[in-house]
Order: structure tokens, then sequence, then C-alpha cells
């Protein structure tokens, strides 16, 4: 027999035994006869690779250890999607009672065509938010009441009649606007009059982030702009990788000093002079794994966090790492996906997964404390016909923030969960009557939630 022929004939007769042993497994009464010790591993040898993979194990070095936690300080102004430009608050003062105060209509909801993506920001007794359709509503921080509408869509381009996204963030009294409909905009503070409009080449989908004399924001190309805040004129841009598969989330800039952190969906993350737009350095955060092809998705959707000279930040296919924000090199990294800006605070970074497990971590050494699945008692099967080809549904987290010596998340089944932040038991919850996938806010004692149905929730 020539070579190839042995080899298809060893294959045949290796899937014939392995059947047969299937089929003497089947027949009943003990009609298939006794089977090898060996044919069969036991359920205790059995190992799941998904497991394997996506676990991460405590540290015994820590375990039953304390932890530093800072006091809570009052938070008198919430100007970008992350709180300041570092994208840091550690621990506001903010929704003690964990009681709703007023929920407030903003505008359109998410739907098939257009998606809510930024969190509320925050200044001067006012609340600015973003809808689904590119109206900006501020409302009155205390009493919920609507100061002004203005909607930034510019018509008259067919290609701009499906844009969505987007965010605002605040600074030197303007309200500055990024648009799915390829625009930059800076409205008065005060009455909502625009001041100047900048058209961009490709959609924007992620909030800005104001500092100094400039905004910068990142289109879905991986493109990072620097607007003048004061003309709109464009001081400089910054190409990254351009990668089309991305989540339906968008992260914003981070910037201390003369440094932007920049977040792309090719897995960069990427440090820029912001006097200039020159490359400091770039680090990709990606991680194949065998068991999903979902990790292929390298995108970073959740804003990248500065805190103590170092930047935190996390990818959808697997990668947690903080890294020196002079030289880019890695402290430590660890094998957690997400898409919810991690926390650092104290001696700890907080962080929650794509999966819905939340992980404490010791910002120092990258060891971990404990870990929390938030998902327990809340995963559910549905669709189906019949009983048949259900699927599995599990909430997805946004968040965390620290208030009021409280954890607090929420997640896409309308539940907003205060957590021990020591422990992870679960202290309290609310219903807001919405899916919510955008991170809370903090301003003047009171937590803010952004629903998918285009509701505005103050929380005291």
């Amino acid at each position: 027999m020539n070579r190839m022929l042995k080899v298809a004939l060893l294959s045949g007769l290796a899937v014939t035994v392995a059947s047969c042993a299937s089929v003497r497994q089947a027949l009943p009464f003990g009609l298939g006869g006794k089977e090898g010790p060996q044919s069969t591993a036991t359920q205790g040898t059995r190992i799941s690779v998904l497991e394997f993979e996506q676990q991460l194990t405590p540290a015994a070095s820590l375990a039953g250890r304390d932890f530093f936690l800072p006091g809570p300080q009052a938070v008198t102004a919430w100007t970008q999607p992350g709180g300041t430009s570092e994208n840091l608050v550690e621990h506001a003062i903010a929704g003690a009672d964990f009681t709703v105060a007023w929920k407030r209509d903003i505008g359109a909801g998410s739907s098939k065509t257009r998606e809510i993506m930024a969190p509320a920001v925050a200044d001067n007794n006012r609340v600015f938010v973003l809808d689904g359709e590119s109206t900006v509503t501020a409302v009155d921080s205390t009493t919920g009441a609507v100061a002004w509408r203005v909607n930034v869509h510019t018509a008259g381009r067919d290609r701009d009649r499906d844009g969505f996204g987007g965010g605002v963030a605040v600074g030197g009294g303007k309200v500055f606007v990024a648009s799915g409909y390829r625009t930059m905009t800076a409205l008065d503070q005060a009455t909502g009059a625009v001041i100047w409009t900048s058209p961009v080449e490709v959609p924007i989908h992620g909030a800005p982030t104001v500092s100094g004399t400039r905004v910068y924001v990142v289109d879905v190309e991986n493109q990072l702009y620097a607007f003048n805040v004061a003309t709109g004129l464009q001081d400089w841009s910054y190409r990254g990788i351009p990668e089309p598969a991305r989540t339906m989330r968008a992260a914003s800039p981070a910037v201390t000093g003369d440094t932007v952190i920049a977040p792309f969906s090719s897995g960069e993350v990427v440090a820029v002079r912001a006097s200039t737009g020159q490359s400091v350095w770039q680090q990709v955060l990606s991680r194949t794994s065998r068991t999903s092809a979902l990790s292929e998705i390298r995108d970073i959707a959740a804003r990248p966090v500065i805190s103590r000279g170092m930047v935190y930040a996390i990818s959808h296919s697997g990668v947690l790492s903080a890294m020196d924000i002079r030289s880019g090199a890695p402290k430590w990294t660890l094998p957690i996906g997400g898409v919810a800006a991690p926390l650092p605070v104290g001696e700890v970074v907080y962080v929650v997964s794509k999966e819905g497990e939340l992980t404490v971590v010791n910002r120092d050494s990258g060891l971990v404390y404990w870990t929390r699945n938030l998902n327990e008692g809340r995963v559910r099967q549905e669709g189906g016909l019949f009983g048949f080809f259900d699927r599995t549904v599990r909430p997805s987290w946004s968040g965390p923030i620290l208030a009021s010596n409280r954890l607090v998340l929420a997640n896409s089944d309308g539940e907003v969960v205060a957590l021990n932040p020591k422990t992870g038991e679960q202290l309290s919850s609310l219903k807001v009557g919405a899916p919510v996938y955008v991170a809370p806010s903090a301003y003047n004692g009171a937590l803010y939630i952004l629903t998918e149905a285009g509701q505005l929730v103050s929380i005291r």
C-alpha cells in the first residue's frame, strides 16, 4: 500500500473503535459487554478548558488581609465621562441613601439604529447628557428640570442620516459634543447656543476629553484628534491602526500634563504628546483564546485610567495591564477581558470582566485578593421553542464607582447594585426600569444613571 492509503485505513480504524465504544455504552442491560478501565475518563479527572482560561486564583499570601481605601470626598464637578481628565474619581460622596430622587426623559433611547454610549457629565448645578439621536439636554441637578435642549446633527448629506453614538464633556463654560454624525461641536454651557462646529471625515462613537486648551476624541477609524477649545480648529491628529472589528462601546482618552493616553479598537494603547501629537509609546493589549472566537475582537472599549504615574487599561480580548506612564512598560498584566473601566483606588484596583466577574487586585503586585461572580443567580434561559434552542443570558455590567463606602455598579437588567467594597457582599439594589450600559456618574451628593430608554435617573 502507498503511504496515503495506510493513513486513511488507520484513521478509519480509529474512528470505528471509538464508535464501537460509544455504541457499547448505549446498549441496554449490559449487552455491550465489559469495557476496559481506561476507555473513558472519570468525572473527577475532567478539566474544563474554559474555566482554566478564564478563572483567576486569589493569592494565598493575601488571604484574609485587609486593604486601605480612602474616605469619600465631595465631588463638585464631573466634567468628563470618567469624572476627570485622568478618568478617575477615587471615592465620592454620592447616593448615601441609595434611593431614587427623580427620573427625567432626555430624548431618544437606544434602538436598532441608534445607541446611547456615554455617561452624564455635570457642572454648575446642571447635568448634561447626549441621547440616541445627538440631542444634548441640560437638566437641573437638584430637580431634574430641563434647562435647554439642542440637536447637533447637521442635516444635508445622505451619509449622515444614520449616525449614532458620541458623548459630552464640559470645560471653560462650554459643552463639547462628539457625534456619530461626523462633527465636533461646542455649545454655550448656560444657553446651549452653538459656538463652533468642526466636521470630521468619519463618525465618532466615543465621548471627548477636555484638558487645558484642547479637547481630544477618537473616531471609529482609530484617529485621535486634538481640537482647539476656543476656535474648533484641529491642532493635530494621530492615526492608529484601523480595525473594523469592535464592540458597541467606545472609550474616551485620558490626559495628564502633556500626555494623552488613547485607546484604539486594534488593542493598542498609545501615549502621545498633548502639545504636538508626537508618539511617545505604544502597547498592544491582545490575547487570543483557544476557546472563544470573540477574543479576536481586540477593542479597548473601556476608558484608560491614569493614577499615581501608572496607566490602567483593559481590552476585550483578555488583558488587564498596569503600565508606566512614562515608558509604557507593563508593571503587571492579568488575563481579564472587559469593556468597563478599571477603578484604581487606595491599595487596590477593582475590575469587572465581560463575563460579570468582579476582581480586586493589589495595585502594586497584581496579585488577586478575591473574585466574585456578579451574575450568580442572575443567569437565565430565554427564547427557544418547546424547550429547545434556548439561549443563556448573562447581564453585562457597567462601573464600578466607589460612592459613600459602597461599590456601585449597573447592569443590562436595569439593576443598580451596591456592594461592600471590602468583601463584595451585596448591600442593596435598585431597579431603574431599563437596561444600563454606561457607567454611573457622581455629582453634588447624587449618582446619575443614564438608561437605554433615554431616562436620566438621580439616586440620592
